[in-house]
């Protein structure tokens, strides 16, 4: 049975999201309604997603979104990736200020139908909520690459990087009831990893050529891949690839020093669910059996 997924991605900046894109294009179950695209350059951005969409020969409505948090300084202001563009086709037109209504009304549209996988800074999502108050409710699930809520790795957190990004953004998301409210945090995603060799033998299908393109860029100035986003994008289809718990989580925002840092308080009850550990093998076995069956 497919899944309704929107993918609101800052695509362009880690490699991360184009890993995610990529393996949201191939998977049978994914019926991806549109992509949102978010923080620095968002024009770009949509010109990166549009390149993955057409080297897949799918057709999905791309919409560049807000390019600012709403109250800090702009830490993401520019889409690096995009320099690889050159040899993929895109699209360079895109409809401009639509984002947010876009998701509004594909949602109202599908009520209790959607996912809503966010893998970049939350702006467009909170502003989302903002606008149409009734959208956390007849969403199916909202899931989201952000956070840290252990101490499982050390040397990694404690902040995260879509939540440093725009803390006041997610702060207002974790408020909102969802029916899933999911997160996948750092801490979690850090063990999901591959180095720039293993990527080069292992990128080589039709629709990770343009992610191996982009991925040179990365690897400018770091020689390994985390598969933060795939990881939360898999969990849609495979639950068994993270452990969840149940609990309430809330954001810093008092402190400048830990400005968007995530505490998880236990609750069976709670209303967010956050994962505390990882299957890699089953996680790597997942993803790319998606990505070499798909033609």
């Amino acid at each position: 049975m497919s899944i309704k997924v929107i993918l609101d991605t800052d695509i362009g900046s880690d490699i991360d999201d184009a890993v995610c894109l990529a393996y949201l294009l191939a998977q049978p179950r994914c019926e991806l309604l549109g992509i949102t695209t978010v923080t620095g350059e968002v024009n770009e951005r949509a010109r990166l997603a549009s390149a993955l969409c057409k080297a897949a020969r799918k057709t999905v409505p791309i919409y560049p979104g807000v390019d600012q948090p709403l109250l800090i300084a702009q830490r993401q202001p520019h889409a690096p990736q995009a320099a690889a563009l050159g040899a993929w086709a895109h699209d360079t037109d895109f409809p401009q200020a639509e984002a947010i209504e876009f998701l509004r009304r594909t949602i109202r549209q599908n009520p209790g139908e959607i996912t809503l996988l966010g893998i970049g800074p939350m702006t467009n999502i909170a502003l989302l909520f903002a606008i149409d108050p009734q959208i956390p409710k007849l969403l199916k699930s909202l899931v989201m690459m952000v956070g840290m809520f252990t101490n499982q790795i050390s040397g990694v957190g404690p902040l995260e990087w879509n939540a440093l990004c725009d803390p006041h953004a997610i702060a207002m998301i974790y408020q909102q009831s969802v029916t899933v409210h999911r997160s996948v945090g750092l801490d979690v995603t850090c063990q999901v990893t591959m180095d720039s060799h293993q990527v080069r033998q292992r990128f080589q299908t039709k629709i990770l050529k343009p992610v191996l393109e982009f991925a040179e860029v990365w690897f400018k100035e770091r020689d390994v891949i985390t598969f933060h986003d795939p990881l939360a994008a898999t969990t849609i289809f495979d639950d068994e690839i993270c452990q969840f718990q149940r609990g309430t989580v809330q954001i810093e925002l008092s402190s400048e020093r830990l400005l968007g840092f995530t505490h998880l308080t236990p609750d069976d009850k709670g209303q967010h669910e956050v994962a505390l550990k990882v299957q890699p093998q089953r996680f790597f076995d997942h993803y790319f059996s998606v990505i070499e069956q798909f033609s």
